[in-house]
């Protein structure tokens, strides 16, 4: 198990060299009042005098301090990570000096065999960061010390809590060096170090009270009595280090400090070890054997092993998570570009070709939240412009009123025989003309559609555009451009099937026949009815024969006719009421019918016979009633308007999609990659098209770093043997 505390070692310098705290490695760190002889418990453990003293804040700067014990007989074995000139410097110095050595992080390679030249380094690296009067920083200082004296441990010491700022410092001091110090005690795998000074009240510790809003259950705290030997006279400290005043889990541990006289007159940390031993045996000779700073160094690295193999296995799971997701970032990043025309020409390429997949639905990356491409301009044409036809009325805008209006208009002068074809026209095209406005908005969706896709595949499909933002930009200038230039040529075809429906009204089309012919036979049918109502006195048949079967002489038809008009229009104004125009159609529908069929039943065979009795001669009032002759034409215009509007909506809800396909969609698709290669495969755009954005290489080298510490610490922790683990 010894084996355990170097390879934590290893991955900490693993890390530490990309500045990452991802991994959450086992450490001991050492947490206290500010004076209370944090640094001091820290230096007996190393032996050596190595760490900034005096009163006042000193630690300024969280510093971890690894370490490494080394075999005086074998040192190049157990230092092969070192600069070869380690040896070197080690059979330099004879005695203490050659056996141990200090490196800092941040100095590289630089080795320091003079301890009072590490304290120097420590104290100019504290103030190059954190200024000189007494403000904080929570940047680390790494130091490492090889020593045949020191057993494996990685501590790290941490600014004194403090109350009221001093000097520079600023007024939240209190809550930075709280933050920092939770920043580090926080990591679960963390052993904390709590020390307390021996006089003052254990009861208000404030390290004590810090480790327990982290480690409420006391599994990784082991709290630290200093200053035993300045207790009041007539006071001892039995109880607290038996644990009988506040119980810690891990155990109290009492220690002796040097007395900041001792360190001005350079007394020797073996010289206080010694002195300690000898205070300890003659104050507490029952605990003796447990208290003191070597008891506290095998206690500390019994601990840390203990953690260190608990943590492993959890450890080496989440380098091997990390080390995957940092190599599918790094192939995101993609490589950097070595010959860039090709890798223009490649993206060009693949965004056109993932441009056409979008539109056809064969794209890798299936949009799941909306509809998206194809599947969006599918809707469009059969849902909203489909919806939107439908919705248009046959008949919006056109009150009966208006209808009458159009039909006197169309006459002239003369009063007419018949329904003016001309205003059945000009209706027409004006009903027809409305549905302009909705083919038109159908090619704007689409429009605004094939401009989504864009950046739908620069999100999802191109990653790599996104390296390239100016490469980016361009494509989208040429895509929209491309498109912007379609949608005249569409929006003109589109206007022009309108403009087709309006110049020629097919009178004669097979649908419109059918409809025509549907509506005279229903007339008939309804005449027929209507004759068997009539009262006796008027004729029953519209022939030119009498009730007996003689021919009535031109003079008499005028006269039964006209009998048989007063009674059906009368009838027809009693059945229709005060109902509006619609209601009353309907109400009257019989009468109308039947007065119509009389009417024009005769007209094709005797087109000379007039017909023209009841015909208005004065402007029509707005609100009055009809007669049943003007509902009558009124309704034959409203029904063969609405058939024929009814095929021309057909017509346009089938061509405007296929219009929208042929000159916008299919255009763009087959235009692209050509319009593409054409705008932005010149030389002379080379350079400045594939300029990657700024911090992309910068995040690409970054990845790299990580990748490179994870698969060395994956390869550290591999080397472990199994056995090690148990």
């Amino acid at each position: 198990m010894e084996a355990l505390i170097p390879v934590i070692n290893k991955l900490q310098d693993v890390f530490n060299t990309v500045g990452a705290d991802i991994i959450q490695l086992p450490q001991i760190a050492v947490v206290g009042t500010q004076s209370s002889g944090k640094s001091s418990v820290l230096e007996s453990l190393v032996g050596r005098d190595l760490l900034p003293r005096g009163t006042g804040i000193v630690t300024r700067r969280p510093l971890i301090l690894q370490l490494v014990h080394v075999d005086p007989e074998d040192r190049r074995k157990t230092n092969d990570e070192n600069d070869p000139n380690a040896w070197k410097n080690g059979r330099l110095y004879k005695g203490v000096d050659g056996e141990e050595w200090g490196k800092f992080l941040h100095t590289k390679n630089k080795i320091y065999t003079d301890f009072d030249e590490i304290r120097q380094e420590i104290e100019a690296e504290t103030e190059r960061v954190s200024g000189n009067n007494k403000g904080i920083s929570d940047e680390p200082i790494h130091l490492k010390i090889f020593s045949p004296h020191v057993v494996n441990l990685t501590l790290v010491d941490l600014p004194g809590i403090t109350k009221v700022p001093v000097g520079d410092q600023p007024k939240d001091i209190e809550i930075q060096i709280r933050e920092l110090i939770l920043k580090y005690i926080s990591n679960p795998n963390c052993i904390i170090l709590a020390v307390t000074a021996a006089n003052t009240d254990m009861a208000t510790s404030e390290a004590l009270k810090v480790a327990r809003e982290v480690d409420p259950d006391g599994r990784r705290t082991l709290a630290v009595v200093t200053k035993l030997d300045l207790m009041d006279a007539g006071t001892d400290a039995m109880d607290v280090l038996m644990g009988r005043v506040i119980p810690v889990k891990l155990g109290l541990i009492g220690v002796v400090n040097r007395s900041q006289l001792d360190i001005n007159n350079k007394k020797s940390v073996a010289d206080s070890i010694r002195d300690e031993h000898a205070f300890l045996q003659k104050k507490y000779p029952s605990l003796a054997n447990r208290n003191g700073t070597k008891y506290l160094a095998k206690t500390l690295n019994r601990l840390l092993m203990h953690h260190i193999r608990d943590c492993l296995p959890e450890l080496k799971t989440r380098i091997n998570v990390l080390a995957a997701q940092y190599q599918s970032l790094l192939s995101s990043y993609g490589e950097p570009v070595e010959d860039k025309s090709a890798t223009l020409l490649q993206l060009i390429t693949k965004f056109a070709a993932e441009y056409c997949n979008t539109i056809e639905g064969t794209a890798k990356y299936i949009e799941t939240a909306e509809l998206c491409g194809g599947a969006r301009i599918c809707y469009i044409f059969h849902e909203t412009f489909g919806r939107t036809l439908e919705s248009v009325d046959p008949l919006g805008g056109l009150t009966t009123i208006d209808v009458l209006t159009a039909i006197r208009n169309a006459t002239g002068p003369r009063p007419a025989l018949f329904v003016p074809e001309v205003s059945f026209e000009l209706l027409v095209k004006r009903q027809v003309k409305r549905l302009e406005e909705p083919s038109l908005r159908c090619v704007e969706l689409v429009h605004e559609e094939m401009q989504r896709i864009i950046q739908h595949c620069s999100n999802y499909s191109t990653q790599e555009l996104l390296r390239f933002p100016k490469l980016h930009d361009a494509i989208v200038e040429v895509v929209t451009s491309l498109l912007r230039k379609r949608l005249p040529v569409t929006n003109e075809m589109v206007h022009n099937l309108v403009a087709i429906e309006l110049a020629y009204i097919n009178t004669k089309h097979p649908d419109f026949a059918d409809a025509c012919g549907l509506m005279n036979n229903n007339i008939e049918e309804q005449r027929r009815n209507r004759m068997r109502e009539l009262p006796s006195a008027v004729p029953r048949d519209k022939s030119l024969k009498g009730p007996g079967g003689h021919s009535l002489s031109p003079s008499d038809q005028p006269q039964a006719e006209g009998d048989a008009l007063k009674a059906a229009g009368s009838q027809g104004d009693q059945e229709a009421g005060t109902g509006n125009w619609r209601g009353m159609l309907k109400k009257g529908e019989e009468a109308q019918a039947d007065d119509k069929s009389k009417q024009q039943g005769p007209l094709p065979a005797s087109p000379q016979k007039g017909h023209a009795v009841n015909l208005l001669d004065v402007p029509v009032p707005v609100a009055r009633k009809l007669s049943a002759r003007e509902q009558r034409d009124c309704e034959v215009i409203e029904r063969l308007i609405k058939s024929y509007f009814l095929i021309v909506r057909k017509n346009i809800q089938d061509s405007v999609p296929k219009a929208v396909m042929h000159f916008l969609v299919n255009h763009v698709k087959d235009s692209l990659q050509s319009e593409l290669v054409g705008q932005l495969y010149k030389p002379a755009l080379l350079d400045d098209l594939l300029t990657e954005s700024e911090d992309m290489a910068q995040r690409r080298n970054e990845a790299a770093d990580m990748l490179k510490a994870l698969q060395k610490a994956s390869q550290v922790i591999a080397e472990i043997r199994e056995t090690h683990l148990w």
